[in-house]
């Protein structure tokens, strides 16, 4: 991927409420920070404020809103992201005021999900999400929907250059509709033909930035048949969008499919999960669920309780779920002697043999 020539500089904006740890919610303005990065943004400034809940009106007290016109001529930003999914009435009432692109969280991350997708189907599936976040927010960004251009806020909403009003927008969510469910029978088709040929399934999950798409390499560099890495794998906030699988070997004689799937993230949008419904319900059907963890992570506790929250929602079931603890060579005082079965390191190489193995204990315990 060539280097970003051009960055958006943004401030973030957040509330923290008063049932809110600050330790949870410093990890929150991180992500958030690691997604405007990932959008293509350049953070510039950060202005938080705390309230026993966000101002109905424009999410932030009158006073801070004083601080960021202030901060905002000092900077001379190009957007304000907002670590909340605003209401339409704030969203209007902020740019009403402020004169500045707004984006909150939500629409960053569909934002993402816009540049990454590249199947027919995930294309679709970030489109519809788009949409119905948009759709009762016309009033407030109607200037920008007339106008839908280059820049963080306006990608995935697929017919760009048009003036989308609510007509138009349902129209074009229908038709989506339609065209997933011929995907849908396809890939059920494709599910059938699978357990026909009697593979076990097993999908990687996980919060993103986990390692899943590394774990995955790994596991196909020593049990697929090209022993070749087979997607992208970098530090970016969802790197992985589009599902990949591959058929590997357990052993000489047992194989099984293995595919890599989209991370999960804390308060990941209704609107993408709803959308996504049918590719990660398939996905917690797998006969087994590697639930991926970087283990060198402060957080990792809270993330487990957010995929698992998320899992728990689409219906997986907890004996199918194995927990795979990625990272460990980040941690010191571990050596692989020590490490348990489960610990591996998808950048080094340690323990991936020993996954092979139990994920083949595993599928044998539960079949």
């Amino acid at each position: 991927m060539s280097k970003r020539t051009t960055w958006e500089k943004a401030i973030l904006v957040a509330v923290r409420t008063g049932t809110t740890k600050e330790a949870e919610f410093n990890s929150s303005m991180q992500e958030l920070a690691g997604l405007a990065e990932a959008a293509g943004a350049k953070v510039v400034a950060t202005l938080t404020q705390a309230r026993d809940k966000p101002h109905a009106a424009t999410y932030i007290g009158k006073g801070k809103l004083q601080e960021l016109e202030h901060l905002l001529a000092e900077k001379e930003p190009e957007l304000l992201i907002f670590d909340s999914e605003l209401s339409p009435t704030q969203l209007r009432k902020l740019e009403d005021k402020l004169q500045i692109k707004i984006v909150d969280r939500t629409l960053l991350i569909l934002d993402i999900f816009g540049q990454r997708a590249r199947s027919r189907e995930g294309l679709l599936q970030v489109e519809l999400a788009s949409l119905e976040y948009r759709l009762p927010r016309l009033t407030g960004i109607g200037k920008e929907l007339s106008r839908l251009g280059a820049g963080i806020g306006t990608r995935g909403a697929g017919e760009q250059k048009l003036e989308l009003d609510r007509r138009h927008i349902r129209n074009r969510i229908q038709e989506i509709k339609r065209q997933m469910e011929k995907l849908e029978k396809t890939r059920e088709l494709h599910k059938k033909q699978r357990r026909r040929a009697g593979y076990p399934v097993i999908s990687l999950v996980g919060y993103t930035n986990a390692g899943k798409s590394s774990l995955f390499n790994a596991l196909c560099q020593v049990a697929h048949s090209s022993g070749q890495p087979q997607v992208e794998a970098n530090r970016r906030l969802f790197q992985t969008l589009d599902t990949t699988t591959r058929k590997i070997k357990l052993d000489s004689h047992y194989e099984v499919l293995i595919t890599d799937t989209v991370g999960f993230i804390q308060n990941l949008p209704h609107h993408l999960v709803a959308a996504f419904r049918s590719t990660l319900e398939e996905a917690v059907a797998a006969d087994l669920l590697l639930h991926v963890v970087d283990l060198a992570d402060p957080a990792y506790l809270d993330k487990i309780k957010v995929v698992e929250g998320v899992l728990e929602e689409l219906g997986a079931e907890k004996e199918r779920i194995m927990p795979v603890f990625n990272k460990v060579d980040l941690l010191e005082g571990i050596s692989p002697i020590q490490a348990p079965p489960n610990y591996v390191s998808a950048r080094t190489g340690q323990g991936i043999e020993e996954l092979l193995g139990q994920i083949k204990n595993r599928l044998e315990a539960i079949s």
